[in-house]
């Protein structure tokens, strides 16, 4: 009996650290796509058309 107190209660509290980590996490992926985007705005900014022609097929690829 008293293991299976002492797994209900580390059940508990890994079920606390992913409540947690869930509240946290959506955070930081804003905060890193916000960086993501600003590289891309920036590319864009200074040389658009050389970044739309690295996505460019070229003939036979």
């Amino acid at each position: 009996m008293p293991q299976e107190h002492a797994n209900a209660q580390e059940s508990a509290q890994h079920h606390e650290h992913d409540e947690a980590t869930r509240r946290v996490a959506p955070e930081a992926n804003v905060d890193s796509l916000d960086a993501v985007l600003d590289d891309i705005e920036s590319v864009l900014e200074s040389n658009a058309e050389a970044y739309v022609n690295g996505f460019v097929q070229k003939g036979g690829e």
